[in-house]
Parts: structure tokens; C-alpha cells; sequence
């Protein structure tokens, strides 16, 4: 059997067993929880998977020598008890479930949040609050999926080299992520931002509508870093994401003075979001498009 060199790492509720070759080439490592290979180099997985096998196997107790045949002269002094049996191996532990999240609609998370809000105000509210023009929060989060829905028409026209999710809920407090974009040129998390009759102004991480300071870009490069962290967890390899601010409406003036300096961000006009993803650099191949793209589609990887 190859001596294949075998560190453990467990930290934060994580457990990995990480690998090398005898030569002590890096070759990834195994979650013990969800029961995935991980690697930087693809062609890397099968010698991945024979290293964390032949590691796993040593480990299994194995049955002790059986007694050797006793001295029938010594039978009057010696009793002879049979081994105690071979405990079983531990069985890995099983993979949570999962749904797939390229069945969501886009906008659907805004939607639920404006029915909500529809269906605490009443029916008599609701109707006055919309032949008056109210801003409530209903209003806002109906207004929120239709520009959800816009962009998402937009990125239609990407073509089958790149993927789409919508409506990505992460974590256990509400937030979700408008869309994710996977393809050549990277991955990105898109934050939809509809203001009809709104005057904006961008001038690097400053926001204004109408006058009043937003925390769009701030939201969004925190978006963007939760999101990169979490593929890189269950892709095994590193992923960065870029955040994108797609405006619609904005009737009143759109302006940018200045983009967001670090290139964390980029705010755009939600008529040009294809034209700038297809516009980007190469990053990445066709099996980490569809690596990422796997994990990205699991609602686990963002729980």
C-alpha cells in the first residue's frame, strides 16, 4: 500500500483529512461531514479519493490474532474465553439534505415578503394605499421583484456557456441574493435595484438616491465576500465573486461619477448587465464553470 502522507483538520464544527503524495504533493483534501473530495487540480481527484480510502482503511480496527490451541495438560489451570468480537467500522457520516435551487423563480423571495405584507395590511388598506400611491413596504418589496425580474430577462441572453440562479436564501436570518452568475468570466452576485421617477448619483462607494446616501455598495461587497467564501467551502478550490448593482428605472438621472475603487463592485444600468459580463476577461474553464455551478445550486452550500 502507498504511504500516502494524511493530516486531519477540524475546526468551526468542520473535519477534512488533507493528502499528500509520498513525494508530499498536495492533492486536496476530504470533508469527513458531507463526504466530498476536494482539489485544486481535477485530474488530482482519483489519486485524492485512493489516498483518503487507503487512510480510512488502516484506520478500521482489524480482529485480534486468534488464541493459539491450548495444553490439554493445562486445561485444569486455565480457563479459555473467546475474543471479543470486532466492533464494526464507523459508518461516514450521512450528507444533508439538499434541494436544487435552479428551480427558483426569479424575484420569488421579494414576492413572498410583499404578500406578507399585503395580507397584514388588509384588503381595505391595500387598495387605498395603491390608488394613493403610498410608499409602504409592500409597495417596496413588489417594486424590488419586478426589478428582480427585469434583470433576470436580461441575463437570458448570456448563452449556454454561463449559468443563473435566482432568489439564493443564505443563512437563517432572511437574506437572500438576487441572482448568481456563473460562466467564463467569473462568478458574480447581483443585487437588483429598482427606483422609477429616482435620481442616482455613484461617485466610488457612495450611493445616492434622490439625494439620500444608500448602503448598496457596502451591501453588495458583503454579498459578494459571503458568496465566494461559501463556494470555495464546497467547491474545493478558491472562488472569488465580484458584486454587481443592477439599476432600473432611475428616470430623474443616472450617474456615475466614479465606480468603486478595490473593483469589489460594479454598479451598471440593468440594459447593460450582459454586455458587461460578456465584455469581462476569462477566468475561468468550462469544468469549474460547472464545478462551482454543482455546488452554487445546493441550498446547503449556503445554509
Amino acid at each position: 500500500m502507498t504511504e500516502w502522507i494524511v493530516r486531519r483538520w477540524a475546526r468551526y464544527g468542520h473535519e477534512r483529512l488533507y493528502a499528500e503524495t509520498p513525494g508530499g504533493t498536495a492533492l486536496g483534501y476530504y470533508d469527513v461531514k458531507t463526504g466530498r473530495h476536494h482539489s485544486d487540480d481535477l485530474s488530482n481527484v482519483p489519486l485524492l479519493q485512493r489516498a483518503i480510502a487507503d487512510h480510512l482503511a488502516a484506520r478500521t480496527p482489524t480482529a485480534p490474532p486468534a488464541p493459539s490451541s491450548p495444553n490439554p495438560l493445562d486445561l485444569h489451570h486455565h480457563s479459555v474465553e473467546p475474543p471479543p468480537p470486532t466492533p464494526p467500522a464507523p459508518l461516514p457520516p450521512p450528507r444533508p439534505a439538499w434541494h436544487d435551487l435552479s428551480a427558483n423563480r426569479a424575484g420569488a423571495a421579494a414576492r413572498e415578503r410583499a404578500m406578507a405584507e399585503r395580507e397584514a395590511q388588509g384588503p381595505f388598506k391595500y387598495v387605498l394605499s395603491r390608488l394613493v400611491g403610498a410608499r409602504t413596504e409592500e409597495r417596496a418589496w413588489r417594486i424590488g421583484a419586478e426589478g428582480e425580474e427585469a434583470v433576470a430577462a436580461q441575463l437570458l441572453a448570456l448563452g449556454p456557456a454561463w449559468r443563473v440562479l435566482h432568489a439564493i436564501r443564505v443563512g437563517e436570518r432572511g437574506s437572500d441574493i438576487d441572482h448568481v452568475v456563473v460562466g467564463p468570466a467569473g462568478v458574480f452576485t447581483i443585487n437588483a435595484k429598482h427606483h422609477p421617477h429616482a435620481s442616482i448619483w455613484v461617485g466610488g462607494d457612495t450611493f445616492m438616491v434622490n439625494g439620500q446616501r444608500v448602503p448598496y455598495i457596502r451591501n453588495s461587497r458583503h454579498e459578494a465576500q459571503r458568496a465566494g467564501l461559501l463556494l470555495t467551502e464546497q467547491a474545493g478550490f478558491p472562488v472569488t465573486a465580484t458584486g454587481i448593482v443592477a439599476v432600473m428605472g432611475a428616470q430623474k438621472g443616472f450617474r456615475i461619477r466614479a465606480q468603486p475603487k478595490d473593483g469589489a463592485v460594479v454598479v451598471v444600468m440593468r440594459r447593460r448587465v450582459c454586455n458587461h459580463l460578456l465584455s469581462q476577461p476569462h477566468r475561468l474553464t468550462p469544468d469549474q464553470v460547472d464545478t462551482i455551478y454543482d455546488v452554487a445550486r445546493r441550498s446547503t452550500t449556503w445554509q
